[in-house]
Parts: C-alpha cells; sequence; structure tokens
C-alpha cells in the first residue's frame, strides 16, 4: 500500500560517533569501570563531546558532569572539537566544581582526551584520568543520557545558527538541567542535581 501511494517512512539519521581514538596514544585504566556512584561532588566526572547540526555548521559541546549531583559543572562549545575544547569545559568544572586532587576525570578514548594538551592539564590540575573503551557507550553512560535531552531530544532538527544553538544549550544547561530538573531517584533525594550539591555543602558545614 505504501508503495502504491508513494508513502516512505522517515528513518533516523545514521549517528557517527566523534571518537576517533589515537592508535599512538596509551589510554589510562578505566578507573569507573561503570560504578556511577560518587559518595561526595568533586571525586568523579564523567565527559563527552557531541554536537548540534545548524544552517552554518556544527556547534560542539563538551561538557563533565560530577556523578555525586549529576550537575553540568563544566561545559564549553565551538566550531571545532580539537583538544582545547575539551581543556576549556575542564578548566569550567575545576572553577566551579570544587574538584578534590585526585578527582577522577572519566571519557571516551577520543583523541581530544588523549591529547598531551589534555593530559598536561589534568596534571597541572591534579586530577586523575580514566578512560573507557572505544565505542562502548556504557562505560560513560552518566554522560550519554545527558546529551540526548542537550540536543533537544530530536536528531532531525537543524539550529538556524551557532549562536541560536549556543544559547538553547546554554539555557538548557544553567535554567533547566541544573536547577529545575528533579533527579527522581530515592539516592538524590528527588532534587534538582543544584539542589544535591547544596545538601552535600550543608551536610559538610555541618
Amino acid at each position: 500500500m505504501m508503495r502504491e501511494r508513494d508513502i516512505r517512512g522517515v528513518t533516523r539519521r545514521k549517528h557517527r560517533s566523534l571518537t576517533r581514538p589515537d592508535k599512538k596514544a596509551k589510554p589510562a585504566p578505566d578507573l569507573i569501570a561503570r560504578d556511577f556512584h560518587a559518595e561526595r561532588p568533586g571525586i568523579k566526572l564523567v565527559g563527552d563531546i557531541t554536537y548540534l547540526p545548524t544552517a552554518e555548521g556544527r556547534l560542539y559541546l563538551a561538557c563533565w558532569l560530577d556523578l555525586a549531583t549529576r550537575e553540568v559543572v563544566g561545559y564549553a562549545m565551538a566550531d571545532h572539537h580539537r583538544a582545547e575544547l575539551v581543556v576549556d569545559a575542564l578548566d569550567m568544572a575545576h572553577g566551579r566544581g570544587n574538584l578534590e586532587p585526585g578527582c577522577v576525570i572519566h571519557s571516551d578514548r577520543g583523541s581530544e582526551y588523549t591529547s598531551t594538551q589534555f593530559l598536561d592539564r589534568i596534571r597541572e590540575l591534579g586530577l586523575r584520568q580514566s578512560c573507557g573503551r572505544t565505542g562502548s557507550c556504557f562505560d560513560n553512560a552518566a554522560t550519554e543520557r545527558f546529551l540526548g535531552p542537550a540536543q533537544g531530544g530530536d536528531r532531525h532538527r537543524i539550529w538556524p545558527d551557532r549562536a541560536t544553538a549556543r544559547a538553547e544549550v546554554f539555557t538548557f544547561i544553567e535554567t533547566f538541567y541544573n536547577r529545575r530538573r528533579l533527579r527522581k531517584h530515592k539516592i538524590f533525594g528527588y532534587l534538582t542535581p543544584a539542589e544535591t550539591g547544596q545538601r552535600h555543602q550543608h551536610a559538610l558545614a555541618a
């Protein structure tokens, strides 16, 4: 019937992974091992890169989530996904995330995360790198669950320009995800990521 009426189903575009492992780089060990729980903020971060298609070209987003609160503590956007993108996001996370010395920084094995620039910055900040396996979304599932909504939940959407996409991502993270989105799980006390972080701070002060 569809052929007779020239009706075609809508298919999702194939989503190509941005992970391009550097075959010459020696990856860090997996210190997370799919344990996405943290006793307190500042000891485990997970990060990844995605992109938003715009009429001007892609806008790349790198982010870091704190596993204790699931708050996005660091992010950066640019028209490229070179190493400085993930470094800029990490610098933001270090500045606002109260990271402890030796905090685990977990990602995939993409060339951005195995670059000399990124490794040097991790050492300068006194952090520890952790890498999951290439092409395994389960090794970084916590970040994958954030990136879907951050992209607007629609693979077919194309933003008119990078400025519009950038503004919407900023609003999503700072207005909705961190401060209004409830963590519907008893571990997080049915609080937003920001409220979960405040609860940890009050407990530490007490």
